[in-house]
């Protein structure tokens, strides 16, 4: 019994050594081997964003840091945690991908077997097999390969890459996503800031007013009704201001989060966007590219197809398997009586029929075919949808440039009103009734004009997203 086991600890040794020496770059699978998107995914100027490392956030030590709308687009690109979730599940798919293609390649498997048994006693209860049992020991290598199934692996394998296809989709979805709510908050700071800017403005102009009407009320020149008029306008505009500073705090909080920052940056807005732009004069154009170019509908386009070569694969686990086998080895401890040869190896072709598991093959079919007209149904509603969203983006651009417009003669007018009004008022032809009406209208065609503006590069943000193209 000893003779045995020491053979057995010898070939184990001489199997195991290559196998631990290879260990390392066995199991090594590099990140660089899953695909990226391919071309037609990928927004212009665009490149270069996707790195896994965070930005390095700003000190902000002194003054508070200038932000461009494209720089915060950038940063949150680069920082948001969605985008490397989104493309961490790429990559995963991409390792399934791998996993189910492994079945079309051969299994090689080595076995090392040593046997103690009380000799020629034989198993008589659980096998059909050989029962025999005879002290020995041994070594061989087994080998399998799939010759045909006729076609089920290989859809599989198609439906999985497809699957990869998809979740890339979604990466690049994710990403509009972020530059779509990077912008909303973007435009909501920086309304947020023109009107605290606007009201800063008002309260310093009616502090004037005030201490003007003071003076002019200690000298008997005016009432203390127009006193008291001036200061309830100066209270309401330092109301406005605190309103304004809240909304401004608060959106430099979204801001931070959404630029991937688990603390509360100060940064100062600078609007960077160009003169307004015309707009298309029919949508017929715009909902072409999007149906070419919305991520997400490629995603629900390559699911589909996924489902089809999926249920394809179902319905052809009816058909046979044939794989051939092969196994080699030696036997350099064993009796001569009942192993004659020292080595033995054996080659061989199989044919699996699968001819009754109680329909759960057909029920898989009928399961997958239905997940595809499913996923189909799914596409078509997304692209009905994509329609309608795209109609609303370009009608909301359209309006909200003209409000630009608008509100410019607005603010225009307003200002020559606060002029005259004021000039009235030091020539004592009017009322401070009158002062303060304009003083009103003036603040409130500020703000709309500042609304405006952040709004229509919202809206054009929205129609980038909608048409999935992002500038």
């Amino acid at each position: 019994m000893s003779r045995t086991f020491r053979c057995f600890a010898l070939l184990a040794l001489v199997v195991s050594l290559p196998v631990i020496l290879g260990a390392q770059s066995q199991f090594a699978s590099p990140l660089s081997s899953a695909p990226v998107a391919n071309a037609s995914l990928t927004l212009p100027g665009q490149q270069g964003t996707t790195s896994s490392a965070p930005m390095q956030a700003p000190t902000n030590a002194g003054a508070p840091t200038l932000l461009t709308h494209s720089q915060a687009e950038q940063i949150a690109l680069a920082n948001n945690p969605r985008i490397q979730v989104t493309q961490l599940l790429a990559k995963v798919q991409h390792q399934i991908v791998r996993e189910i293609r492994s079945n079309e390649l051969p299994n090689v498997a080595g076995n090392l077997t040593a046997v103690e048994a009380k000799e020629d006693s034989r198993l008589s209860a659980g096998y059909l097999t050989s029962s025999a049992l005879f002290e020995h020991a041994g070594m061989g290598v087994q080998l399998s390969q799939l010759i045909t199934d006729f076609g089920h692996t290989q859809n599989l394998v198609a439906s999985a890459k497809l699957q990869e296809k998809a979740r890339l989709a979604d990466a690049e979805a994710s990403r509009e996503d972020i530059v779509l709510a990077t912008d909303e908050i973007f435009y909501q700071a920086l309304e947020a800031q023109a009107t605290l800017k606007v009201a800063i403005e008002t309260v310093s102009s009616r502090q004037t007013l005030v201490d003007q009407v003071r003076a002019l009320t200690s000298a008997k020149l005016k009432s203390d009704l127009d006193l008291s008029f001036a200061q309830v306008n100066l209270s309401q505009a330092k109301l406005l201001q605190l309103d304004a500073q809240n909304n401004v705090s608060a959106a430099k909080a979204a801001l931070s989060a959404v630029l991937g920052y688990d603390r509360q940056m100060e940064y100062q807005l600078v609007d960077d966007s160009a003169n307004l732009v015309a707009l298309p004069p029919d949508a017929e154009p715009l909902i072409a590219t999007a149906i070419q170019s919305r991520p997400d509908l490629q995603s629900l386009q390559f699911n589909e197809q996924a489902a089809q070569k999926f249920s394809r694969a179902q319905q052809e686990q009816l058909l046979p398997t044939i794989s051939a086998m092969g196994v080699v080895g030696a036997t350099p401890v064993g009796s001569s009586q009942y192993f004659n040869s020292n080595w033995y190896g054996a080659v061989g072709v199989n044919m699996s029929v699968p001819i009754f598991n109680g329909f759960r093959f057909t029920a898989q079919a009928s399961e997958a075919r239905l997940q595809a007209q499913a996923s189909a149904e799914r596409t078509r509603d997304l692209r009905i949808q994509v329609v309608r969203d795209v109609r609303t983006a370009w009608l909301d651009a359209n309006t909200a440039l003209q409000r630009v417009t608008v509100t410019g003669e607005l603010l225009k007018q307003a200002n020559t009103a606060l002029e005259l009004s004021q000039t009235r008022y030091q020539l004592g032809l009017s009322s401070i009734v009158e002062l303060s009406q304009a003083q009103l209208q003036q603040t409130q065609a500020a703000i709309s004009d500042a609304n405006a503006r952040s709004q229509y590069g919202l809206a054009i943000s929205v129609l980038h997203f909608q048409i999935g193209v992002q500038p």
